[in-house]
């Protein structure tokens, strides 16, 4: 079994330094794009309504998520609370704008992480991590102490800023970032999020750098590397063409889940423009735009 990054990390002393350095992000927060600038160390809550500690909406194994995580024991999934994007349609709703879930100290989430991997789980899969990458650091020693050796999952919406991106090299093994939308217009509508394009395009570029093309092992399970997904909007909003053109530009070996379980969640219904469900049509014209792009690994969902 390949040995994931973390471990190293840990064993000589580099671990203990990065959580040093991601918590001073929370002083004036900074961890993504939207630089709130709250001091969450002294309980003042950021953008993402979330202070000093981590909050945990549930965990265990998920068998929904990409074959090549889900293998036969599933996904050690974490869903954390709330969110730095707060996307109207979100699915979560509940736990993107309530915050729905409780607050662990990492001890405990190091416990969760552990239990996790001796149950069988491919990977440690956190779901929306942007926001708390500090209390995630802080609770892989625990982790470590407690024999987990499976890859971690950074699954996120693509809002993420390139220092904290940097700062994770070589303790996620995977990521899975979501690439929304590429034009200004939804973005700001839908997430109050203008600069997505941009933030989600050089986070990407700096995951790929890192972790490089989806790699498996012999069962066909994600050891290492880049995972994007891709969710298909009504009307075109999502901007698939040009997107799908900018993944395959970062390799045409990127492996893309391209999307197709849209569904007005959420606020979605105040805006009627992305109030129904997607066509065949929009999903097939999806794909296409993808093989056109020279796009060669394709999870279609």
């Amino acid at each position: 079994m390949r040995e994931p990054g973390y471990i190293k990390l840990y064993r000589e002393g580099e671990l203990a330094e990065r959580i040093k350095h991601a918590g001073n992000l929370l002083r004036q927060c900074r961890l993504c794009p939207r630089s709130c600038g709250a001091d969450r160390l002294s309980g003042e809550k950021g953008y993402c309504s979330c202070g000093s500690k981590v909050k945990v909406a549930s965990y265990g194994p998920h068998f929904g998520e990409e074959s090549p995580l889900v293998g036969i024991n599933g996904s050690g999934t974490i869903f954390l609370s709330s969110c730095n994007l707060l996307c109207v349609f979100c699915q979560n709703y509940e736990i993107s704008r309530f915050a729905a879930g409780d607050e662990m100290d990492p001890s405990l989430l190091g416990s969760v992480m552990a239990r996790l991997g001796r149950s069988g789980c491919h990977n440690i899969n956190f779901v929306s991590p942007t926001h708390f990458v500090p209390q995630i650091l802080e609770a892989l020693p625990f982790a470590v102490e407690q024999g987990l050796n499976v890859p971690l999952v950074y699954n996120t919406g693509g809002y993420d800023s390139v220092e904290t991106i940097r700062l994770l090299q070589g303790v996620f093994d995977i990521y899975m970032p979501d690439l929304k939308f590429w034009d200004r217009d939804p973005a700001e509508r839908y997430c109050n999020a203008p600069d997505y394009r941009e933030a989600a395009a050089a986070a990407i570029r700096e995951m790929h750098r890192q972790v490089g093309d989806l790699e498996t092992d012999s069962a066909g399970i994600a050891v290492k590397g880049l995972l994007v997904r891709h969710l298909v909007m009504p009307g075109g909003a999502a901007g698939t063409r040009r997107a799908m053109k900018f993944l395959a530009e970062i390799s045409p070996d990127t492996y893309v889940n391209i999307m197709d379980q849209y569904r007005p969640c959420g606020l979605a219904a105040d805006y009627p423009e992305i109030a129904r469900r997607i066509t065949p049509l929009e999903y097939r014209e999806a794909i296409q735009s993808a093989l056109d792009a020279g796009l060669t690994r394709l999870d279609k969902k």
